[in-house]
């Protein structure tokens, strides 16, 4: 791969921060036009790398506009760029995200916010057998890129239905099941990225294979496709 993220992609992004207007951005659009350009050309050579090992139905870039009908900060952009890469099938599970910040970029993998059916089947597999889970989440080095799932989003005590006696409740509590991977602004438009981060992408296909597996099927193992 030899397409990089351009250093004016975070210069423009930074400026946009203290600038979070109409008016700058109205001045400055020719500039975040060709960022737009090579972040799309970026993002392409992205997905061509995932589809060497896994198969992508749809690139998703996210917009530069912010929803700001029931938020109360009122600036109309996003400060950051990012896309997500969804895979093909409904056999196959899970989902790619990158996102482009100065000091916060980062890529993430998995399941955010699933279906109350999807974190119900989930919960109903750790709290049955978390051996399969566990021994993914400690893989050297699936543990030295991610160090286990966000935790920041989970339930106090246990979900309905569940023990908070359970051993398995660490895993339980979670409502999102996603792991990420922080890069510095010199790495994201380092010649070497797209390499680095397509290496962070497929070290989540073990978790997405047991995932599908989980997710296309119930808790005795027969197949919801089939259906």
């Amino acid at each position: 791969m030899s397409v990089t993220v351009p250093v004016s992609v975070f210069e423009f992004l930074k400026e946009l921060k203290h600038n979070n207007h109409k008016d700058w951005m109205d001045a400055h659009k020719k500039q975040y036009q060709a960022n737009e350009k090579a972040l799309k050309k970026f993002y392409l050579e992205i997905e061509k790398g995932l589809n060497k090992t896994d198969q992508i139905e749809k690139m998703r870039i996210f917009r530069i506009n912010r929803d700001i009908r029931f938020s109360k900060d009122k600036t109309p952009y996003n400060v950051h760029r990012s896309v997500s890469f969804n895979r093909a099938g409904a056999h196959r599970r899970g989902g790619y995200y990158l996102r482009i910040e100065p000091g916060g970029s980062a890529m993430a993998g998995g399941f955010f916010d699933p279906s109350p059916a999807d974190l119900l089947r989930i919960r109903k597999e750790f709290e049955m057998d978390a051996t399969p889970i566990r021994k993914i989440l400690s893989e050297k080095q699936f543990k030295q890129a991610f160090n286990g799932f966000v935790q920041e989003y989970k339930v106090k005590t246990a979900p309905k239905g569940f023990s908070s006696d359970d051993p398995n409740i660490d895993l339980i509590r979670l409502k999102n099941y996603f792991v990420v991977h922080h890069f510095t602004d010199n790495e994201v438009t380092a010649p070497d990225f797209p390499e680095k981060l397509t290496h962070h992408y497929e070290l989540l296909r073990p978790y997405f294979d047991y995932m599908s597996e989980v997710l296309t099927t119930d808790l005795n193992g027969v197949s919801l496709l089939d259906q």
